[in-house]
């Protein structure tokens, strides 16, 4: 065999690697999408994530489905002292990761997320997010979320948000909605929309919104305020605590804050106070 043939049998096998690596990469995924739940699964479900029933048939399918290929396909590690990663942890984290994304057009899995690390409880690191932790507390975190692939979560504190459906507070919704945010390389509080159209209509009712939360806050006007206060950081907060109170508070925050209702419910694709 000449050398140029050599050459292009190489480039060959090289341009089909990744095509093969794709169509493998897919099987699977709709292998673990169409399977049935897992009982064990189920369980947890039922212990830990009852609303998941209260969820459209649909949506609820997707959820299932995609929350198995995210415990199949992302590293899950053990800190702080704990132990393992235990197939309830993972199915807990993930059916509530998959809560985001279930209707997602084209979503892809978090794609840039490699690892999920955690830890049995409130750890120490170098986030911000406090949760309402009292002031003595300050430099303890329940979760992070970091553009290099990773999500970090307090055990304690993935089980009290899927149970609690109706307090805004949800490390897991917070977490992965800082990775969506992050997908396009910067953490701004905006995530990848669909058009420029999309965009602007993002920056008009997220830049409006934010600055009244701001406001109201310094003004320490009316009642306290449905939206966790932390979201007064940054736009990037902003969007990752308003996701907790679109899923968590839906029909407060539609009424409340309809037209930042809509910007979510557009992003999201799902009518979370349609669901009770």
């Amino acid at each position: 065999m000449s050398t140029a043939a050599i050459v292009s049998l190489v480039v060959a096998i090289l341009i089909a690697l990744p095509i093969a690596f794709r169509i493998r990469k897919a099987a699977r995924r709709k292998h673990w999408i169409d399977a049935p739940i897992l009982p064990e699964w189920q369980k947890v479900a039922e212990k830990y994530f009852p609303r998941l029933e209260g969820i459209p048939k649909g949506t609820r399918k997707k959820i299932r489905g995609i929350a198995r290929v995210l415990a199949e396909e992302k590293n899950f590690e053990a800190c702080g002292g704990l132990e393992e990663v235990t197939e309830e942890m993972k199915a807990l984290i993930c059916f509530q990761a998959a809560l985001l994304i279930a209707e997602i057009p084209k979503h892809k899995f978090y794609p840039k997320l490699r690892s999920i690390l955690v830890y049995p409880g409130a750890f120490r690191d170098r986030g911000k997010r406090r949760f309402g932790l009292p002031s003595e507390d300050r430099g303890t975190l329940l979760g992070e979320s970091w553009q290099t692939g990773s999500v970090i979560l307090s055990w304690e504190n993935v089980k009290a948000g899927a149970k609690n459906d109706d307090d805004g507070m949800n490390v897991v919704i917070h977490e992965f909605a800082h990775q969506l945010d992050q997908a396009d390389g910067a953490a701004d509080g905006v995530p990848i929309l669909k058009n420029r159209e999309a965009y602007r209509q993002w920056a008009e009712v997220f830049e409006r919104n934010y600055e009244e939360f701001v406001e109201d806050l310094e003004s320490r006007r009316g009642p306290e305020p449905l939206i966790d206060p932390y979201g007064a950081t940054n736009p990037a907060e902003f969007f990752a605590v308003s996701s907790e109170t679109f899923f968590e508070e839906a029909e407060d925050l539609k009424k409340e804050h309809p037209d930042l209702y809509e910007q979510l419910s557009n992003f999201y694709h799902v009518d979370p106070a349609s669901w009770r």
